[in-house]
Parts: structure tokens; sequence; C-alpha cells
């Protein structure tokens, strides 16, 4: 049975090579959760999240002979970085098996490290599969995501350096996909202070775990659905579950809309690039999914940041529009010269800039003589908003939708 041993021997092994991530205030996040709280930057981690630890100490402990042999994993990108690098630093070939949706970034980082890369399946599940039955087949040792004591010891290393800094901590807020670091986390932190509160925090998009938490057994989901992609397991872990039901107090769920928020304000106010499933955590503080913080001295795991650039240039896009600080518009005039001017200078005399524009005059929608323009604006919050809405029906660029 796994125990804080077994972490602490994990911590040796992986010393020198897993980075001790910082662990700082945040005072934003403090100010809206009304507790003390301290994120965890593992999105800072060598190989840009919290996976590098289990997957490290688990080569670490294998035999010469088993290493030799080489070694496989399946994985949506983040374990699988950590085992093509813990593969390299050895010397041993290695396999990843990939969901054929991984995004391109993590699929390089992995090639990156030397790694043979196979895309197989929609999801982690069919992926996991795939890369069993490869493993009989080509006789390579599996090193498993998070159903593995060495794994799930070297994930637990995040709590030791957490509490080794702040000793006092009274909650953990921890990211859970298939169980690996919550279970780490959580055995290490309750050896060493039994009254912490443990807080899982999944995505609603890929509720297996919680639901099975909840109803205090195994329940796989049919499909999964989320942005956090590096949480997105189907099938509920035995014995991760069991784990979680000995020491977690309490799981919440986040949506898709709170993980993008979530992402968008690590971006801009904290300056940290977070992927989705990094940022559940911090999510569910942002979004007041747990109660009795208040006044608590809270510790928050962001435990990756491989986020793929055109999820992340989504995300920015639909924050400024959902912030008022973009507007999009489609307005119809007289196509004849000088009517685009006579708009271009009305929403000058507004103070909105425009980012891009573009005219057609021939959709079928349209009066003969008249042309759709369609304009993305920088604004300045809704006030601004609603300023330039009533102009341009004033000028009779807009319908009254109320009459």
């Amino acid at each position: 049975m796994l125990d804080l041993n077994l972490v602490k021997k994990a911590a040796s092994r992986i010393e020198g090579i897993a980075v001790q991530t910082p662990f700082t205030y945040a005072p934003l996040l403090s100010e809206v959760s009304e507790a003390k709280v301290f994120v965890k930057k593992e999105n800072l981690q060598l190989t840009g999240a919290f996976k590098l630890r289990g997957a490290f100490n688990k080569v670490a402990s294998l035999s010469q002979e088993k290493r030799k042999k080489g070694i496989i994993a399946a994985s949506a990108g983040n374990h699988a970085q950590g085992v093509a690098y813990a593969a390299k630093h050895f010397g041993i070939k290695s396999v990843i098996i990939m969901p054929e949706t991984t995004p391109l970034t993590k699929i390089n980082g992995v090639s990156s490290y030397g790694a043979e890369v196979v895309l197989a399946g929609s999801n982690y599940d069919e992926a996991y599969a795939y890369a069993i039955d490869y493993s009989k087949k080509n006789d390579l040792e599996f090193v498993h995501p998070f159903e593995d004591e060495e794994v799930i010891a070297g994930q637990g290393t995040v709590a030791l350096e957490m509490l080794n800094e702040q000793a006092d901590l009274d909650v953990i807020v921890v990211p859970m996909g298939g169980g690996g670091l919550i279970s780490g986390v959580a055995i290490a932190a309750k050896a060493i202070n039994p009254n912490i509160k443990i807080i899982g925090v999944s995505a609603k998009g890929a509720p297996a775990l919680k639901t099975s938490f909840e109803k205090k057994t195994a329940v796989h989901s049919s499909f999964v659905r989320t942005i956090a992609d590096g949480i997105a397991v189907r099938d509920t872990s035995e014995i991760t579950l069991a784990y979680m039901l000995k020491y977690v107090d309490e799981v919440v769920g986040v949506d898709d809309e709170e993980i993008a928020n979530a992402i968008l304000f690590l971006l801009e106010k904290q300056k940290l690039v977070v992927e989705g499933a990094g940022s559940v955590a911090f999510a569910a503080l942002l979004h007041h999914k747990i109660q009795g913080l208040k006044d608590k001295k809270v510790g928050v795991i962001l435990s990756g940041g491989n986020i793929d650039v055109t999820m992340l240039s989504v995300i920015i896009e639909k924050g400024l529009l959902k912030s008022g600080r973009k507007m999009k518009l489609t307005v119809t005039l007289v196509d004849k010269p000088g009517s685009l001017m006579k708009l271009t200078e009305l929403l000058q005399g507004l103070y909105a800039n425009i980012v891009h524009i573009s005219y057609d005059r021939t959709s079928t929608s349209l009066d003969y003589g008249d042309a759709h323009v369609t304009i993305d604006l920088e604004t300045k919050g809704e006030a601004h908003q609603q300023e330039i809405r009533s102009v341009l029906l004033e000028h009779a660029y807009l319908r009254d939708e109320t009459k």
C-alpha cells in the first residue's frame, strides 16, 4: 500500500531532474475567494506539467532488464512527455500512443525527446487499449499514467514541496482526471497533517471520477467532451478511486466556460500560461465552487501549461467578446461612394477602434443597392458598446429590435 515513505523515496529519485516549482501567494485570487491562496506552478515544470515526476520515478524504479526492452505509454500529452524525457535520460527506447485529437504542440513536445509517436483512438481510453495490445506484441514495459504506485508516489512529491514551504495549509485543491495526482497529493498531505482538507476538481465534460467518488463505486462515462484534454478520462480507475475514498474530502466540477475564464485570468492577471486541465482547480476558486474557504490558507495546483496555441487564441477571442473589450457588428448601408467613410468617421468619433472589416454587396438577403459591412471593434466595456449601438441606431445603421 502506498504511503509517505514511498513518496519521500520518489522525491529522492527525482531530485535534480524535476524542478521544484514556485509556490507563491496569489493576491487577486485570494481577494476573489476571501481566502489566503497560494498557487503551485507545475505549468513551469521541466516538461510543462507535473507528470514528469511520476513518469521519471516509475522508469527510475525499473530493473535494468526491463529498461533495456524499452517502454511504452498512452497519454494525451503530459504523461507522454514525462515518459519520453525519462527514456531519453536513461538512453532507452520509448513509444507513445496518443489520441488522434491530441494538439500538435503536445505531439511535437513528445517527439522532441526522441520518442516514437503513434496516434490511435479518439480519446485516452481508446489510445490506452491500443497501447496495451502494442506493448504485449512488442514486449515493451507499459508505464501507466495513474494506475501505478510508483507513478502516484512521484505525483505526491508536489504535496511535499507545498507543505515544506507552507506547513500550515488548511486546504489543497487538486485537478483530477485519472486520479494519480490527487491520490499522491492526498496520501502525502494527510500523512503529514491529518486535518488538512483535500478537494478535487474535475471538468464537467469528463465526470466519471467525480460521479464515482460521490457514488462510492466505479462509474464509467459513455463519452467525454471538454477543453481540458489532459483530464478527459472516460473510465474510472478502481485503484485511484480507492485512494480517493480513503483520503479525499470533497470533489467539485467546473464547465468549459469556467475553465476558459480561468485560463484567460491566469494569462492576463497572473502572467501564466496554463492549459485547461491545469487550470480547473484555479477555476473552482475563481467561480466559488468550494464552500467554507473564507480566511483559510489554501494551496491550488496549476498542474500543466502545455496548451495548444490555437485553443488559446479562441479562448482569448471569446474572453474579449464576453468582457466587452471587443464587439462584432453587421450594418447595412447604401452601396455608393462615401457611405463606408461616413460609417467609419462615426465610429472614429465614438473612439471605437476598427480591427477588421469586410464588405458584402452580393448577399441574396440584401436589397439591390445595399451592402452588408461586418466590423470587429476594440471597445472599452459594455457601457461603451451600448453607446455605439445607440448612435448606430440613431443613424439607421442598425435596426431597433424592440419595435
